[in-house]
């Protein structure tokens, strides 16, 4: 399931960090499990999905630093590098972050780099490294030369606790199924270690090897649409074939659930999660420093979330939203580790806590309010110290170590391109580090926060972003976007590829619908299962607010949305087609009968339920489906239906079989198409050169349909 909006490339580099849009942005540690990501705007998922694998989640804000205070950073943890040198690495922004950065490398992947200026628009990001926040970067990799046309993406990239090695996972044409390989930090040099047939993993480093999470090689010409079973855990040694990797983890009896695994800094111990069955995950610990010790189960309830943030001492700082549907921290003893045992450190409170990082002896959480962020320090003893006063309403995203005096954070709102900011822990004070150069006057645009009643009469906000000249004549084009679902949150996030939108007098509108997590887990089960017509409800008021408040009128709205989104917008397009003059469902669920069947659908029944549950969940389905609610000879929206010939996340089944049935029964007043992309998949890793021809493709079907005449 996917958040899609065709934008960019999204995907880990390490835990908690991300690439997007060619920036690096930094995410919850919560959601380091979370590795396939779809080309996405720039949003905000909840903390709480980490282990929704499978389930697209969205970014929280753009930043340059992946790294702070000179080390390598794990998701939490430092690491110094081998030679006696401290590094710090960088992912550059194409360009934008800095035009004159060298581009190529000269050793393996890696290499001092030399030569070319960055121009932006390289398929895929470059990852630099730099000794000092004022050094000067040289290539450490270069996803570049993983292919020829760019459609090998790096999908993660993981540290050996003692720098020695870079493991990292590729994907190929926007496939979920991944490889790994790894490299000497130091010399760049390519290893033989090669592991095949992994899917939502990543390397966690355990001495001279690493645990993965993989299933079994797939049927030939079955790869990317053979449902998905037996997900395991291996430890793969340096040096040694995958054929000789040790068989950490299995469960034959639950074969659609997911394992992944983690390691805590000193490697005491391994983590385990277990995950799809429910709206969150089980923890499993074991302790590494005892031969042959078992995994000690520590939770029994799928349908709560429990992540672990840090290791301090015999303490494990645990996320949860058990017994707290906005959120808390709590406290495991390593010695006495079960649910039963842990402490609150951190009670819920009226604000959804987002996001939870240990630095430099500190906890620093991230609360939403409507929708946008609010951060805190606290100590380790659970006593609120500051809060930190952001630029604005948006949102934000914080790197550092758990043993650093400075850290890092990242900041974005809908007019302020994501930028960089060292902040200082003992003044309270922060400074811009790095911002991107975008050709964007945030001064000439407003946003503004809208609540309108849904038809139960349900508040639901919604953020406006256009010019601030805009007159409310009832004539303004508008691109109404959502997603609504698996509790993944949009928050207050820029996209450049919004910007010649906006300048031709468009207004960008975000809706926050329930199945959401906004206002905790409350909402998002709002817009579950047999609730679900709620989220279509949302959406449906949103378009009759701006219509009503005389923002646009019906012959000038297009809404959007991937994934889940693709089916949000394939339900309203089929229950209300006269409110929409322009409707974009990609890479979208449509066959909500038979979804389940296709490689990981089956991990989305937590939100949506099956058909096969029962004969009233069954009719529930078949009410809203959009595939099965298209009617002949009705007057539909003009449609731009887009998938590609690799999605193994929704199949491409989907949109075949909604674009060909909405051709057949459509009046003939708008056009119907649908853009199938070859060589990618559900949007991760999508090269550059892609994005963009997809984006023209897209805001251009928008624009001619909604009559705007742009000047750029």
């Amino acid at each position: 399931m996917g958040l899609l909006l065709g934008t960019g490339s999204a995907y880990p580099i390490q835990n908690g960090i991300f690439i997007i849009q060619q920036k690096a942005v930094v995410l919850p540690d919560v959601l380091r499990e979370c590795l396939q990501l779809a080309a996405i705007q720039v949003e905000q998922p909840p903390a709480a999905l980490a282990h929704h694998v499978g389930v697209q989640v969205a970014v929280v804000v753009v930043a340059d630093i992946l790294v702070a205070g000179g080390r390598t950073l794990r998701g939490g943890e430092a690491t110094q590098l081998p030679g006696g040198r401290q590094a710090l690495q960088v992912a550059v922004n194409g360009g934008l972050a800095d035009p004159l950065l060298p581009q190529d490398g000269t050793k393996g992947l890696g290499g001092d780099g030399a030569g070319k200026i960055l121009h932006g628009l390289q398929n895929q990001s470059v990852f630099y490294v730099q000794d000092s926040l004022d050094g000067e970067p040289r290539v450490f990799l270069d996803p570049n030369k993983l292919s020829d046309d760019g459609t090998v993406a790096l999908t993660g990239l993981y540290f050996s606790h003692d720098g020695k090695y870079t493991a990292y996972t590729i994907s190929r044409s926007g496939s979920d199924w991944s490889e790994i390989y790894v490299m000497d930090t130091e010399s760049g040099k390519l290893l033989e270690d090669h592991i095949e047939w992994a899917k939502f993993t990543d390397a966690a480093w355990q001495g001279d090897g690493f645990y993965y999470s993989a299933y079994d090689a797939p049927t030939k010409g079955k790869e990317f649409s053979n449902v998905n079973e037996n997900h395991k855990i291996y430890y793969h040694k340096i040096g040694e074939p995958q054929s000789k990797d040790k068989l950490i983890y299995q469960n034959p009896a639950y074969p659609k659930r997911f394992y992944t695994s983690g390691t805590s800094e000193d490697e005491r111990i391994l983590f385990l999660t277990e995950s799809g069955a429910g709206r969150g995950n089980n923890l499993f610990i074991r302790d590494l420093k005892k031969p042959a010790s078992p995994f000690i189960q520590l939770t029994t309830d799928l349908d709560y979330q429990y992540y672990p943030i840090e290791v301090i001492g015999d303490w494990i700082y645990i996320y949860t939203n058990y017994g707290a549907p906005k959120n808390r921290i709590m406290v495991a003893d390593i010695n006495r580790p079960k649910l039963e045992d842990w402490k609150e450190l951190v009670p819920e409170s009226e604000a959804v806590l987002s996001n939870a990082e240990v630095i430099g002896g500190k906890l620093f959480l991230t609360y939403d309010k409507d929708a946008s962020n609010h951060a805190y320090v606290y100590d380790l003893d659970g006593k609120q110290l500051q809060e930190i006063e952001l630029p604005s309403l948006g949102s934000v995203g914080f790197s550092g170590n758990k043993d650093d005096k400075e850290c890092f954070f990242g900041f974005t709102s809908f007019t302020i391109p994501g930028a960089t900011y060292k902040y200082d822990m003992d003044k309270n004070s922060y400074e811009l580090y790095r911002a991107p150069k975008v050709q964007f006057n945030s001064d000439n645009f407003v946003t503004e926060q809208v609540f309108f009643p849904s038809k139960d009469g349900v508040k639901i906000p919604m953020f406006l972003t256009y010019k601030k000249d805009l007159k409310k004549d009832g004539k303004n084009p508008v691109f109404l976007y959502g997603y609504g679902g698996f509790g993944i949150s949009l928050n207050p996030g820029f996209s450049s590829n919004r910007i010649p939108f906006l300048e031709n007098g468009g207004i960008y509108a975000q809706v926050n619908l329930r199945g959401g997590s906004e206002y905790g887990e409350e909402w998002h089960v709002a817009g579950t299962k047999m609730q679900k017509q709620n989220v279509f409800d949302d959406f449906i008021s949103a378009a009759e607010y701006l219509i009503s408040q005389k923002y646009t009128d019906k012959d000038k709205i297009a809404i959007v949305g991937g994934s889940n989104g693709g089916l949000l917008v394939g339900a309203c397009m089929t229950q209300r087609p006269d409110l929409f003059r322009v409707a974009i469902p990609q890479v979208g669920v449509m066959d909500m009968l038979r979804y389940h069947k296709f490689t990981i659908g089956w991990n989305w029944a937590s939100d949506y339920g099956t058909s096969e549950d029962s004969k009233e969940m069954f009719e529930y389905l078949r009410g809203y489906s959009p595939l099965h609610n298209l009617k002949p000879g009705t007057k539909y929206p003009a449609t731009l239906v887009t998938t590609a010939d690799h999605d193994d996340r929704v199949v491409p089944a989907h949109s075949f079989k909604f674009a060909a049935t909405l051709q057949a029964d459509n009046d003939g007043t708008n056009p119907t198409l649908i853009r199938i992309d070859s060589k990618a998949g559900h949007g991760a890793g999508k090269p550059m050169a892609k994005v963009l021809e997809e984006q023209a493709d897209i805001y251009g079907f928008i624009m001619y349909n909604l009559g705007m005449k742009p000047k750029f």
